[in-house]
């Protein structure tokens, strides 16, 4: 979508902020973002931090409507913060929709933990690279649970600490999978391949919970973008097995790393780089 008079709209020194719902990753905040831009918006004058998930946007109240309908075209839901920091999402205030939030965050660390260790048993960096995503959804759900209500700083803070975190694991998997490089050997492909199928198992295990919760196109699209990113990653897991059964290459498995691991590495350089923001803001 984009503004047929090509004006950018004028920057204003009070900003608005609304809270995302329904994004997962860097990659969601730049494309709404991008949106927000094809509305009017002047590049600097809108931020959307993969930390907090709040979106800052420069602009006049009076033009929100204006950038209002490019941001409801991406599916995500916007909340306007309009004092305090609390959300309003009646959603979180529900003690069933608590529940199915804590079974998404034991599922995904549980998983994770039998994922690594499934990646040391078979040799498959594929499998430990998989496992991290299970460990960051996890602690990115248990974040959000413990974070309700808290302010933006606090967010921010712990946000911080999470992003240092993952990072450390996202560096020990890179770590391992060079090391491996350099002394080749070729992992155990059925047992990687069941590990991959379990972790589909679970993705779906952990969506089922939610999905009588989802109030609304952007909770219904959460639901579908979290399932399905995970999908991907759990069925390259499941190619790169195939693969290293039928070439009797590690090649399969540790390209498959590299690029689980870049990706998973990036998302928590930019939570890392947002939550600075963020804080810098409050100061």
């Amino acid at each position: 979508m984009s503004r047929a008079d090509n004006t950018t709209l004028p920057t204003t020194s009070l900003p608005i902020r609304m809270r995302v719902h329904g994004m997962d990753c860097a990659k969601d905040a730049a494309e709404i973002e991008r949106a927000a831009r094809s509305a009017g918006v002047a590049e600097g004058d809108v931020k959307v931090s993969a930390a907090t998930h709040v979106m800052t946007l420069r602009i006049a109240k009076d033009d929100l409507p204006k950038v209002r309908p490019a941001l409801d075209a991406t599916g995500y839901g916007f909340e306007l913060i309009k004092s305090g920091d609390t959300s309003s999402d009646p959603a979180y205030k529900d003690p069933s929709y608590r529940r199915a939030l804590w079974i998404v965050v034991l599922l995904n660390l549980g998983y994770g933990v039998i994922e690594m260790f499934g990646g040391f048993l078979s040799g498959s960096q594929a499998l430990k690279a998989d496992a991290l995503d299970f460990l960051g959804d996890g602690a990115i759900t248990f974040l959000g649970l413990l974070a309700i209500g808290w302010s933006l700083t606090w967010r921010a803070r712990s946000a911080m600490i999470q992003g240092v975190f993952l990072g450390f694991l996202g560096l020990g998997v890179v770590g391992s999978t060079i090391w491996r490089v350099l002394n080749q050997t070729t992992p155990e492909a059925g047992l990687m391949g069941a590990f991959a199928v379990g972790a589909l198992i679970v993705n779906i295990l952990a969506v089922l919970p939610l999905l009588k919760h989802r109030k609304g196109d952007a909770n219904m699209r959460a639901v579908w973008l979290f399932s399905r990113n995970d999908a991907i990653g759990n069925l390259a897991v499941v190619i790169a097995a195939g693969l290293v059964a039928w070439l009797g290459s590690a090649w399969p498995d540790l390209i498959v790393a590299f690029a689980i691991a870049g990706l998973f590495l990036h998302s928590s350089w930019m939570i890392i780089r947002d939550a600075r923001s963020d804080l810098s803001e409050t100061e």
